[in-house]
């Protein structure tokens, strides 16, 4: 499971900095979590597949996270994409979309589905057998939802030449890769540990959008191997954080190490700043772990 940053930057681009967008990657399927402006061009500048994207994520109707959409939806189209596409945003964004849709007489050769987020509380967005996405409430000056996306486990992993060599046939392989032993018709009891390795361990990814700081809700993200959340301004400008509803990169830092995280990634940085370095250090005196995302970088959840 990694995480793929495609813009990094807050309303403006800037400094080589894009609009927010991300690709988060979990046994190969691509979540698309916002889509800034230029979010297509990122993903065809780090070689990201629209194929392999099923779900797109939209935390609120602020431009620089959906600008991009519209162009991402109309290129799949325009490119003979067939799979489903769910986008899971605000309910205001479908008559946006819609009408998008209509004046350019675009009918969409896929399969398109909208699913309006929640106005209140947590949800379970998608329930997979891979992963799952639940949407959470920010503090923000319109409404906005962060995101926990969770990878689950896919049991043992089975080691192919040791399933042959005791000659276990494959109707089983399901079954081992749940942890159970295999009896032969011999007799002999082929031990679990003997033909199969740890497989991939449960993760949580924590997308913490445009929000004040805030402790609302700590209680989802806890023990989250990732967190990224914003950090629009430095501490400096705390005063301007607070009255725009943005966080400074202490403020990041304090609730990366209140929810017991392993790793904190910073994006959504104003354009006042060229230098990123300095995120970097007011994070670290609180939180060691942590990285000034970088666009085009793949970080290990």
């Amino acid at each position: 499971m990694k995480v793929t940053i495609l813009g990094n930057n807050s309303a403006l681009p800037a400094f080589g900095r894009h609009p927010t967008a991300q690709a988060v990657s979990v046994y190969g399927d691509i979540i698309l979590i916002d889509c800034g402006e230029g979010t297509q061009i990122q993903m065809q500048r780090y070689g990201l597949r629209w194929r392999n994207v099923h779900h797109i994520f939209i935390s609120h109707l602020h431009g620089d996270h959906y600008f991009g959409l519209p162009g991402l939806i109309n290129s799949m189209s325009l490119l003979g994409r067939t799979a489903p596409l769910h986008l899971y945003a605000p309910a205001e964004l479908q008559p946006i979309l819609d009408a998008i849709l209509s004046v350019a007489d675009t009918v969409l050769c896929y399969p398109f589905y909208f699913h309006p987020l929640p106005t209140e509380g947590n949800m379970v967005l998608v329930d997979d057998p891979s992963f799952s996405v639940t949407c959470f409430l920010t503090e923000h000056r319109i409404q906005c939802h962060g995101f926990l996306v969770e990878r689950k486990t896919r049991g043992r992993k089975l080691i192919p030449e040791k399933c042959r060599e005791y000659e276990i046939p494959a109707a089983y392989y399901e079954i081992l890769k749940q942890g159970r032993d295999y009896e032969r018709k011999d007799g002999l009891l082929v031990k679990n540990e003997w033909v199969t390795t740890e497989g991939p361990s449960p993760k949580k990814y924590a997308y913490c959008a445009d929000t004040l700081f805030t402790e609302s809700f700590l209680p989802t993200i806890m023990n989250a191997d990732t967190i990224y959340h914003e950090c629009t301004y430095l501490e400096k400008d705390a005063e301007k954080a607070a009255a725009r509803f943005h966080s400074t990169a202490t403020q990041a830092a304090q609730i990366a190490k209140k929810a017991n995280a392993k790793q904190l990634l910073l994006g959504h940085f104003s354009s006042k700043y060229k230098e990123l370095d300095q995120f970097r250090e007011e994070a670290e005196a609180i939180f060691p772990n942590v990285f000034v995302t970088v666009e085009g970088t793949s970080y290990e959840v």
